[in-house]
């Protein structure tokens, strides 16, 4: 049976971050907060379907900046130098 948790004195950068999250995954704060905790404690429990969603926002969010693959390989490219 889920345990009912209630975090105090949360930072205030903190609780911005994560009402982004929520916002941008279509979640509660409930919710991202459970995601967040799942994602670093049990790091092997991700579901496939979530890995997938997230891959794909990753992709989408990529996909509307001006950074291309080739501007990556220029980087790379002089990382090297």
């Amino acid at each position: 049976m889920p345990t009912t948790l209630t975090l105090k004195n949360v930072p205030d950068a903190v609780y911005e971050r994560l009402k982004a999250a929520a916002e941008m995954h279509r979640r509660s704060l409930n919710s991202e907060a459970i995601v967040c905790l799942e994602s670093v404690l049990l790091p092997g429990k991700m579901p496939v379907s979530e890995r997938l969603a997230r891959a794909r926002e990753l992709r989408a969010s990529l996909q509307q900046s001006k950074f291309k693959a080739k501007d990556i390989d220029v980087a790379k490219q002089q990382g090297r130098a």
